[in-house]
């Protein structure tokens, strides 16, 4: 995927694309057509990930009023608050960098999250029923998971991405995080009968590495008693 959208030469910045949330042209248009959907008009508080190509969707969300919660990268700070009222709007592009979102968000412990009403993550592929391949860290999957340990309910999944990151299938497993909305460039999809979503992590498959590189999962762990 990532070899294809540089062939197509429709990759931006940053390179290289391996290994990454890939950025692409049109990723601006994919996050005007996605606030579109009638989820976008009814929610408050959204968490989007922090990769380049949706950069467009936080500063989007911020112009329009909503609070923005944005997972440090690899989650080795746990979560920031990006709220509209004590960032100045010409700062709103700033505040929506993964480099200056740090400086311009709020940190927050588990304890003080908020209700989160709808989820946008970036995606290297996806499919028309909604399987969603990410850079293959689980990290995504990961803050899912945490935000429904947490009490959160289950709630929409958006992605934006380029019209050739959709694929026909790919195999995925249980704690894998199902999007049950698409935009693109040019076309806006609404998975009609979502996949099964994780109802919180799966323990046994955390390392003792994943728990020191990750200190929010211990800090989760602390508050559950587990």
């Amino acid at each position: 995927m990532w070899r294809a959208l540089v062939e197509h030469k429709v990759a931006r910045f940053p390179f290289p694309l391996k290994g990454r949330i890939p950025n692409f042209e049109g990723a601006d248009r994919a996050a005007t057509l996605l606030l579109e959907h009638p989820v976008f008009s009814r929610a408050k508080c959204i968490k989007v990930n922090p990769d380049s190509p949706q950069r467009y969707v936080r500063k989007d969300l911020l112009d329009r009023g909503f609070t923005v919660i944005t997972p440090t990268p690899r989650l080795q700070g746990g979560f920031y608050r990006l709220d509209p009222d004590r960032i100045p709007k010409e700062h709103y592009w700033d505040a929506g960098s993964m480099k200056m979102g740090g400086h311009w968000g709020e940190a927050l412990p588990l304890d003080r999250l908020p209700r989160i009403d709808a989820i946008v993550m970036g995606s290297v592929a996806v499919t028309r029923d909604g399987r969603r391949l990410g850079k293959g860290h689980g990290y995504a999957d990961l803050e899912y998971a945490i935000l429904r340990e947490l009490g959160n309910p289950s709630v929409p999944v958006a992605t934006t991405v380029h019209a050739l990151q959709i694929l026909e299938e790919f195999p995925t497993e249980t704690h894998d995080v199902p999007v049950s909305i698409i935009a693109t460039p040019s076309e806006l999809i609404e998975i009609g009968q979502p996949l099964p979503a994780p109802a919180g992590i799966d323990w046994d498959r955390l390392t003792a590495e994943a728990l020191v590189d990750m200190p929010v999962l211990a800090e989760l762990k602390s508050l559950l008693g587990v």
